[in-house]
């Protein structure tokens, strides 16, 4: 029997898009960590780019990497910080190279804005656990995975995408956010929701936005309320942006 090659290994980037909470930083070694707790294989290898501090990769070094992570932020997407535009052009850059590229939450907005969307307010805070509803083709495309038609993950949002870019594609929605999930091709995916997210985490930012007086007290109630309610899938979300990223779904 002959050597078997070894598989080699693949290469992704998280583009942070808000600093580590205190919080974060103690309990999972900041949001790095717990971008590579939902999503790192063996043999993988992560890297960290501050993109709200303007960290981003240049060049050449973007060939180097099978994927990118861009996550949530306390930042607008529709805003026009320096780091905000530099980003956006980062992700033209990578969607013209067909980078795989999966954006959550404030990523999920940017992606769209890149591609030609639009974003904006919401109507309300979208905080807690929200079952977001796969379309009907989305069901059929991902049935290796037994995706169910209610699937539940953590939210924190008030704004979200108000228009799809061009070509882009519907994947889920909620009651109270339209467009849930989106894909471009099979190499961009934009999550509104935060798969990445734990009970405890979540908690702990319901805390911080009331002391900024970003949220009122009935939105704290609400969404402590959801999380006895229903759990988040964590299981399904997780082979999804996996599946996604090492290009095993069928997208």
């Amino acid at each position: 029997m002959g050597i078997e090659e070894k598989k080699r290994s693949k290469t992704f980037g998280v583009l942070l898009c808000a600093e580590d909470s205190d919080y974060v930083k103690k309990t999972h070694g900041g949001y790095f960590g717990v971008f590579a707790d939902l999503l790192a294989e063996e043999g993988d290898e992560w890297r960290l780019y501050r993109a709200v501090r303007g960290e981003l990769p240049r060049g050449d070094e973007i060939d180097r990497f099978d994927g990118f992570v861009v996550t949530g932020s306390c930042s607008d997407a529709h805003g026009n910080d320096a780091w905000i535009l530099d980003l956006v052009d980062l992700l033209r850059n990578l969607v013209e190279k067909r980078k795989k590229v999966l954006g959550i939450c404030f990523g999920h907005q940017i992606l769209c804005r890149a591609l030609g969307g639009k974003t904006g307010r919401a109507k309300a805070w979208d905080l807690g656990v929200t079952c977001i509803h796969p379309s009907p083709s989305t069901i059929r495309l991902l049935s290796s995975l037994n995706i169910p038609p209610h699937l539940p993950v953590i939210e924190c949002h008030r704004d979200e995408v108000c228009e799809l870019p061009p070509q882009a594609e519907v994947m889920a929605k909620s009651e109270k956010t339209g467009i849930e999930m989106f894909r471009y091709g099979d190499y961009i995916m934009g999550i509104q929701g935060h798969p990445e997210y734990s009970k405890d985490i979540l908690l702990n930012l319901i805390d911080r936005l009331l002391q900024c007086n970003l949220i009122q007290n009935f939105h704290a109630e609400a969404a402590r309320a959801s999380i006895t309610i229903k759990n988040p899938d964590r299981e399904s979300w997780k082979q999804l942006c996996k599946g996604f990223l090492k290009g095993t779904l069928p997208l």
